[in-house]
């Protein structure tokens, strides 16, 4: 059997029974492989992908409940020439270490974003770190063992967000970032 997905703003054609996990297709079928097996349980978040701007688990969701739902992968995002603004933030910031779990990341990150893009950091510390502990995907798998925060990384992001004033100047204040660009 044959299933029809919107992967990425194309359509794809693969051949596979409705309740195979999307994990499997994105990578054994369509060579996507941003996304990650990590626990099979949608705990960890290494599979995450966005599903009509939602974060969703791809381990866990049947791609028969997708027809007509719009993919989104780390893959994407952007180009290696053009990164997205988050991705582009991560790399200038040096946030991965191994790099497992960072698609979990960057995709929650710009569910998150997608959904208030001048989040602050209250939101972001409530709805991206559960308890103040840095997670993946808000999964409870820490992300960083070693230096580096999560947080301070879409901090960062937010922080290159133009927000225009009264004099024509744009300033964006998150915590203790503050960006002027006249």
């Amino acid at each position: 059997m044959a299933v029809t997905l919107k992967v990425n703003g194309a359509s794809r054609s693969v051949p596979a029974e409705p309740d195979t996990p999307l994990l499997y297709v994105l990578r054994n079928d369509l060579e996507l492989n941003g996304a990650k097996f990590g626990c099979g349980l949608a705990q960890c978040g290494a599979c995450t992908v966005l599903v009509d701007g939602k974060a969703v688990r791809s381990c866990v969701t049947d791609i028969g409940s997708l027809v007509g739902a719009e993919i989104t992968t780390l893959e994407g995002l952007g180009t290696i020439a053009k990164p997205h603004p988050i991705q582009q933030a991560f790399i200038d910031e040096q946030a991965v270490q191994c790099g497992f779990c960072i698609n979990g990341v960057i995709m929650t990150a710009k569910a998150l974003l997608d959904r208030n893009p001048k989040a602050g950091d209250q939101q972001i510390f409530t709805d991206y770190t559960p308890q103040g502990q840095p997670k993946t995907a808000g999964s409870g798998t820490t992300v960083l063992a070693g230096p580096g925060d999560p947080v301070r990384y879409l901090l960062v992001w937010i922080s290159k967000l133009p927000q225009t004033t009264d004099n024509g100047q744009y300033v964006v204040q998150v915590q203790d970032i503050k960006v002027l660009v006249t």
